[in-house]
């Protein structure tokens, strides 16, 4: 089996779609203009999606309030520290940076909304790069 994609109940979902699509390169697949304003946003490669909507008779979990290890999305970043830089001007905000012994690099941050966003540039990639 394959992922599709991973949904989340967000605060404010046009904000987040507009930002997402600026500063982390997503792309929008679809999009309701009415409550629960969906939207399906894929990575640069179009293989992974990400779902977020404001469904009002469910709790929108309180992302800044969360340890990012509950829940975060993770970017591969060939340049985490420019990356960090330019969503740091954008509105994020920095959680941590570590270098790892493998020669990884990860940078925690939280979008404006609160939400965890991680930059990995992995001393060995994880991925298949299309």
């Amino acid at each position: 089996m394959k992922l599709e994609h991973f949904a989340l109940n967000v605060e404010e979902p046009a904000d987040m779609v507009e930002w997402y699509v600026a500063h982390l390169g997503m792309k929008v697949v679809r999009q309701m203009a009415e409550a629960p304003f969906t939207a399906f946003l894929a990575d640069d490669s179009g293989t992974i999606m990400i779902e977020i909507y404001k469904n009002p008779p469910h709790e929108v979990p309180p992302y800044r309030l969360m340890d990012p290890l509950l829940v975060h999305l993770a970017f591969v970043s060939e340049n985490p520290d420019a990356d960090r830089a330019r969503l740091i001007d954008a509105g994020a905000s920095l959680v941590s940076d570590n270098h790892l012994d493998d020669g990884s690099h990860l940078v925690m941050l939280r979008d404006p909304w609160g939400l965890a966003l991680q930059l990995c540039k992995r001393g060995k990639p994880m991925l298949a790069r299309s």
